[in-house]
């Protein structure tokens, strides 16, 4: 079941940031982050009120919470920080590169995910995932290669510098979802981290959007709040991965950056962006490690 729900996650996944390109064009990157936190929130927040007070609207449905302690707020007060500097970081990156790039950049993510997961919950991958990864990697080195016919030099370039950073913070983020899932039910942490993120989202803006507006326009788009939608039901469907009995970090965030297949047929058909021959290559070992990641979690 944990196998269904993150090959759900991917395809999710590849629409938000289809739906999170399409608001980010020609726009500025904090309100729409801001927005994103505003409308997530605003999803969850019967299922905050319907716990709080016990109403009981979602019992017996994936949605039920419960009240949490101090510490499991704390916990989740964590992990709202640590996603809300992979967003920042990832948003610029997303904006300022192809997302044929960007969609593949994201796919090795996981790689990070695995070394850490080696180390600190002891997991071990048999040889059919092994390849997966090793492809993973190959896939990386290269669209480095095909990054540079668009004049996008990995090693000297700002936006790819906040993806990396995005991709450290968003795989100890992927490392900290294993252990507090073991500890909260998926509906809490969702519902309260999409809260506390909009705090924190509303004095960053605040702070460094609204002061600089004029230079760094900001027009309203109907992908925003698509934004919201499909990366919650994404989320949604990872925490409940994460809750199944024997479900691998490893696997699971890996089988989620098969989101680029979504993101790449998009940036082909709707963003009409260049070198896709050369990308799909890239696109294909990626698919193939994810082939061999199903196989030897069967």
């Amino acid at each position: 079941m944990w196998l269904s729900l993150a090959f759900l996650s991917a395809a999710l996944l590849g629409l938000y940031d289809v739906a999170k390109k399409r608001s980010l064009t020609g726009n500025a990157v904090l309100p729409v982050l801001l927005l994103n936190t505003l409308f997530s929130s605003l999803i969850f927040l019967p299922t905050i009120l319907s716990a709080e007070f016990g109403l009981g609207w979602f019992d017996a449905t994936p949605l039920a919470s419960a009240p949490g302690t101090a510490q499991a707020h704390l916990l989740v007060l964590v992990k709202s920080s640590i996603v809300l500097v992979s967003w920042i970081f990832g948003y610029f990156g997303m904006k300022h590169l192809p997302i044929t790039i960007v969609g593949p950049i994201n796919a090795t993510r996981p790689v990070l995910v695995l070394l850490g997961a080696l180390l600190v919950f002891g997991e071990r991958l048999n040889a059919w995932q092994w390849t997966g990864v090793l492809l993973a990697l190959a896939s990386l080195v290269l669209l480095s290669r095909s990054g540079r016919r668009e004049g996008v030099d990995f090693r000297h370039n700002i936006w790819i510098l906040c993806l990396a950073v995005a991709a450290i913070t968003g795989a100890a983020s992927g490392l900290y979802d294993k252990y507090i899932m073991s500890r909260l039910d998926a509906a809490f942490v969702q519902s309260w981290y999409n809260l506390y993120q909009l705090g924190m989202m509303t004095v960053v803006a605040a702070l460094l959007w609204w002061p600089r507006r004029q230079e760094s326009p900001f027009h309203w788009s109907w992908a925003i709040p698509l934004i919201s939608i499909f990366l919650s039901a994404a989320d949604f469907a990872y925490f409940c991965a994460l809750r199944e009995e024997g479900a691998l970090i490893a696997v699971v965030s890996m089988i989620r950056r098969g989101s680029v297949v979504v993101s790449f047929l998009c940036g082909a058909l709707l963003f009409h962006e260049r070198n896709l021959r050369s990308k799909a290559v890239d696109l294909a070992l990626i698919l193939v490690g994810m082939f061999f990641l199903w196989l030897g979690s069967r």
